[in-house]
Parts: C-alpha cells; sequence; structure tokens
C-alpha cells in the first residue's frame, strides 16, 4: 500500500463519508482534509463541518459554490439543450466536474498527495470525479474506498460506524430508502423501492414537487429574459444566476413540473432506474429552445441538435474537462450571440407551454414572409416549384429506373 501523508476527502457528513474517514485514517495512518461543496443541496452543510470536527478533523473546507455552479457549469449545459438519452437534465453529472476541481484545488493548497471519493465502484460517480483529477492533476493519487474495503452494503457500514463511534443519523434499518443527491439543478432518488423498475415511486419520495393532480387549479404565468443564451431576468427582475435556478425551481414544484422516472444506460454497462426532480430545468430549457426559435438560423440550429447527443454523453460518461468538451463548448457559445430576448410560459399541473417569445434586436422571424396574408411581393410563391422539382430529381431519377426495370 502507498504511503500518504494527507488525503483531502469529499465529504457529505452522510453515512457513506463518515465511515469512509475514520476508514481512511486508520488504513493509511494519515492526515485528512475534508471539503464540502454548497451547491444548493440544503442544509446538511454545517452538520458536516460538525461531524468532521467530532472525528477529529482540523483542516475542513466547506465553499459556498452555488453561483459558480450555476454560472459556469449549469448555464453552459443549457446552451446545448442538453438532455441525455432523451429525457434526464444530467443534474448529478454536470456538479461533479466543479467538486473534483475545487478539490483538486484544495489538495495544492494544504499539500496533499490524494483525494477520495465516496462514489461506489458500480456507479458513473467513480468516473466523473477521477477523469476530473486526473484532468486537472494527472499525477494525483486516487482512493476510492469502495474498489478497496468489504463493507458493501448498508448494513456492514452502520455497524463500522456503531463500533467505532461513529454519529450516523438514521441509524435503523428502517431509514431513508433511496440514495439521494442534490443541489441547485436537482434531486435524484435511486435504490432500494426503486430497483424494482416496475412499481410505480412512492408519492411520498418526492421532496421538491407537489404531485401535479395537487397543483393549483390556476396557471401561473412567467417570463424570463435571455442574454447571449443564459437567463438574465425573472418577470423583469434581474437575478443572478443561482438566484434565478432556485426561483425556477420554487415555481415549478409549486406546480408540480419536472417529475422523472427513468431507465438509464451507465457509463459502467449497467442499466439503473432513477427518479429526479428539475423543476427549474425544465422551465428553462422549454424557455431556452423558445427563444432560440427566433433567433437561431435553421442550420445553426439543426447542427446543434446533431452535437446534443455527443455532449450529453460526453458530461454523463465525466469528460467535462476533455478537449473535445470544450471544443464542443466553443462551438456552441458562439452561436449564442444572437440568443437575446425574452420568453413567456404558462406553468400549470405539471405542464410546461410557451405561449410567447420575442427579440427586438435578434428575431429572424419576420412577418411579411410568414404571413398567410398579402405578403406584398416579400415571397414569391412560383419559386417554390422550381425548388420542389430540384429536390424531387433524385427520386424521380429513381422512379424512373424502377419503372423500367
Amino acid at each position: 500500500m502507498r504511503e500518504i501523508n494527507k488525503v483531502v476527502l469529499a465529504f457529505s457528513g452522510g453515512l457513506d463519508t463518515s465511515v469512509i474517514l475514520k476508514w481512511l485514517q486508520d488504513t493509511y495512518q494519515c492526515e485528512i482534509v475534508t471539503f464540502t461543496a454548497d451547491i444548493g443541496q440544503g442544509g446538511e452543510v454545517e452538520p458536516a463541518r460538525a461531524k468532521a470536527r467530532q472525528l477529529g478533523v482540523n483542516e475542513i473546507y466547506i465553499d459556498d459554490l452555488r453561483e459558480e455552479f450555476v454560472s459556469d457549469f449549469v448555464f453552459p449545459m443549457f446552451r446545448a439543450n442538453t438532455v441525455y438519452e432523451g429525457e434526464y437534465l444530467l443534474g448529478t453529472s454536470i456538479a461533479r466536474p466543479l467538486i473534483a476541481k475545487r478539490q483538486v484545488e484544495i489538495a495544492r493548497e494544504t499539500g496533499a498527495d490524494a483525494v477520495s471519493h465516496g462514489a461506489t465502484g458500480k456507479g458513473n460517480d467513480q468516473v466523473r470525479f477521477e477523469l476530473g483529477y486526473y484532468a486537472l492533476e494527472p499525477n494525483i493519487h486516487v482512493i476510492a474506498p469502495w474498489r478497496e474495503w468489504d463493507l458493501n452494503s448498508r448494513e456492514k457500514l452502520l455497524a463500522y460506524a456503531e463500533k467505532h463511534g461513529i454519529p450516523v443519523e438514521m441509524k435503523k434499518q428502517t431509514g431513508s430508502p433511496y440514495s439521494m443527491d442534490a443541489n441547485l439543478l436537482h434531486i435524484s432518488y435511486e435504490g432500494r423501492h426503486l430497483e424494482n423498475p416496475a412499481m410505480e415511486a412512492e408519492e411520498s419520495m418526492w421532496r421538491w414537487t407537489v404531485s401535479p393532480e395537487k397543483a393549483p387549479d390556476e396557471a401561473e404565468f412567467l417570463e424570463i429574459e435571455f442574454e447571449r443564451g443564459d437567463p438574465v431576468a425573472l418577470n423583469g427582475r434581474k437575478l443572478g444566476s443561482a438566484s434565478i435556478l432556485e426561483t425556477l425551481n420554487q415555481l415549478g414544484g409549486k406546480h408540480g413540473i419536472g417529475r422523472l422516472d427513468l431507465v438509464e444506460n451507465r457509463y459502467v454497462g449497467m442499466k439503473s432506474r432513477g427518479c429526479y426532480e428539475t423543476p427549474g430545468g425544465t422551465i428553462l430549457l422549454r424557455a431556452h429552445r423558445a427563444i432560440e426559435s427566433i433567433t437561431l438560423d435553421r442550420e445553426v440550429g439543426h447542427l446543434k441538435d446533431d452535437l446534443m447527443p455527443r455532449y450529453a454523453a460526453l458530461i454523463y460518461n465525466g469528460y467535462w474537462w476533455s478537449p473535445e468538451r470544450k471544443a464542443i463548448q466553443a462551438l456552441i457559445d458562439a452561436t449564442q450571440e444572437s440568443v437575446n430576448g425574452w420568453v413567456r410560459l404558462k406553468l400549470y399541473k405539471g405542464s410546461v407551454m410557451v405561449v410567447g417569445r420575442d427579440s427586438k434586436t435578434d428575431s429572424l422571424f419576420d412577418e411579411n414572409v410568414a404571413t398567410f396574408e398579402d405578403d406584398a411581393g416579400a415571397y414569391n410563391q412560383v419559386d417554390a416549384a422550381g425548388f420542389i422539382r430540384l429536390n424531387a430529381l433524385r427520386l424521380r431519377i429513381a422512379a424512373n429506373k424502377k419503372k423500367k426495370n
């Protein structure tokens, strides 16, 4: 076993990382630095500080990364209208490169020679974290306890915690039945009841959204203003990036928007069932596509749609820091220079409907050309005949050949 002097541990304060902290101390006899990223997951940040102190940690980092998370990771991803396998808005995937980046920075600041995470050997997160580490610090040593120890069940983790006096909330086997991950973009649920894809998720599981049936009976209208593809104001009020997403989450949750039950293909090869709540992201995706519909050239928009599945897979699989993702991002960002304007949406019982959009500076929509009324010569309909005949040429050649044969 390699001698380790200091490890920076991505630490949530939950069962897994609390056990990992003690296990690292005992196994490697090294100093531990804990790092907890506040990316909007809720009230678990300060308890993580107390837990780390209780377990003998002297260097504790708790960083508020909410604004950076949204402005530098979530919004760039949404400029591409990114969806994995047609449905998933990548809430967990997009958080990992930021956590990895800050973890590596802390390792440099503290002189640590290793980093560690609590991702299991079955999941995608181990790949995402470690690809990030190696891209940013190629010679860093990575400790992945789930690939080294034999504590491969919740019961064994609880037994270890009890043996070593590690305080753990919800010790009972009947505790939270789901593995959850939350940030400003989403909250995810996996495990236990959801491992049977034929079973409907329990209503009591959902935390951010009301059921559409219990959502308000009256629709609510929302206006989002965009600059260069990013939302900058809600209902005429300028807000910071994190505040915009937080407000959209509240509005979407109120109206039962953003629930998803999905069986996805993990990068490591297995299928996995997860449930997600992404209320703000669901609204934002619909609005962004709406403003692009009037500001993007047709072929530019289609090119973006062609690239999007590749871009989504790169993020899902952990390649945020790769040269190919950066190259695609540069192209995507170039297309967003003209994506300026506003979109009006109607929120009602789980649905988001676009009811208006306009751009005073960049709209390509020309009423004089598109009208069904007299266009005063703006478009010569006779031209369509030659256009159609030219595009039909290959079809006519093939059809004539078939006739002769």
